[in-house]
């Protein structure tokens, strides 16, 4: 019989493989008869192989078992929406996180959240201070109230009240660094902002 005249598909091969396995034949028997039979549509001898110790290993079932994880459909609308939920939620949330958070695989987030989301992650632009309008308010009206204090007394009798001293720095924060300070943004966001700080010698 020709492999033309009648094609087989993947379990129907498998099947066959089984019954050989069951047999006596080997790997090698099972493929020549294969060749033979089928042809240029034959399994290769790889194939038959891992079939015929998959069977010795007591399973003999012939579908290709499912793999784990969810198939690549999962790109629809709920699940978008879902990714753009979270990265609303908190922006610096990892791709991993995401994943795990949703089942799905973290290729298939790297994909969705550029793609489908047109957002892209960055990290903190380090400006020399970060301070809020009343911040800064705040910070002239000290500035002007002490030029007046200064200005209203002597300068020597001022400086006669003054205490100087070895200073010590204790550090009770750890700046971040710019892998850490990375955020989701969409295409055209401003890039996030963030103080330099920077420990002295």
């Amino acid at each position: 019989m020709s492999g033309d005249a009648c094609d087989f598909n993947n379990i129907e091969t498998r099947v066959i493989i089984k019954f050989f396995f069951l047999q006596g034949k080997a790997p090698k028997e099972i493929h020549a008869i294969l060749i033979e039979t089928l042809g240029e549509q034959a399994p290769s001898y790889a194939t038959v192989n891992n079939w015929v110790n998959q069977f010795k290993r007591g399973d003999f079932f012939t579908c290709v078992a499912p793999r784990p994880g969810r198939p690549k459909t999962v790109t629809t609308p709920e699940i978008i929406d879902q990714i753009h939920e979270l990265i609303l939620e908190d922006s610096r949330n990892s791709a991993k996180l995401i994943a795990e958070q949703l089942g799905i695989s973290r290729e298939r987030v790297e994909s969705i959240i550029p793609e489908d989301l047109d957002m892209r992650k960055l990290s903190a632009k380090w400006v020399p201070k970060f301070l809020n309008a009343d911040q800064k308010r705040q910070r002239c009206q000290s500035s002007e109230q002490l030029w007046i204090f200064f200005g209203a007394i002597q300068m020597i009798s001022c400086r006669a009240r003054l205490v100087t001293m070895n200073e010590t720095r204790l550090y009770h924060y750890d700046p971040e660094t710019k892998q850490q300070s990375m955020e989701w943004r969409h295409r055209g966001s401003p890039r996030p902002k963030t103080f330099r700080v920077q420990k002295s010698a």
